[in-house]
């Protein structure tokens, strides 16, 4: 598994293709969110992801789009986060949060960050410190909650976590998608 965290300029063609065919696999057709998934917010986010072979049809292992805040709502927001159904409940959703967390920190210190997530996924947000801070709510037919994650040391590491991890059960991600 190849872990890349790009900004939008530094997307290949087919890496910027494949992101969207996994997106579309998973929110289109599986969840069957009937939206435009290129919404326009894609050429200003940080895309973090994991790869196998590129040269496979759906190589998209996991998927997290980062979104900058600005002058009015400076809040970091997660959002269009996926496993592929090869990698849920293996702890792959678990890496990808890290590795999210971690670039907004070295990116955007001192952020809080949000993320909108089906109700049955509360458990997994919070274990990465995130709280309640809206819903629940519908989207898509779906109970949805919005979660928050306030400013942490940018030099917070998650190894407490893995080691808390490495005895339990894992959580089933079939929900992120």
């Amino acid at each position: 598994m190849n872990w890349k965290t790009l900004e939008f300029e530094q997307l290949s063609a087919r890496e910027l293709y494949l992101i969207l065919r996994a997106r579309s696999a998973v929110f289109v057709v599986e969840q069957s969110h009937v939206c435009l998934d290129a919404d326009g917010h894609d050429e200003h986010a940080l895309h973090v992801f994991a790869a196998d072979d590129m040269t496979r049809p759906m190589p998209i292992l996991a998927y997290a789009r980062v979104q900058p805040g600005d002058a009015e709502d400076p809040e970091i927001t997660i959002d269009k986060v996926l496993t592929s159904p090869l990698r849920r409940g293996d702890g792959t959703a678990e890496l990808l949060l890290e590795r999210v967390l971690e670039a907004i920190a070295e990116r955007w210190p001192g952020h809080a960050v949000r993320v909108a997530a089906p109700l049955g996924l509360r458990d997994f947000y919070t274990q990465f410190g995130f709280r309640k801070s809206e819903g629940p709510y519908l989207e898509h037919g779906v109970p949805y909650i919005g979660l928050t994650r306030q400013v942490r040391s940018s030099s917070t590491r998650f190894a407490a976590l893995r080691r808390q991890r490495d005895g339990a059960e894992l959580v089933n991600t079939f929900e992120l998608l």
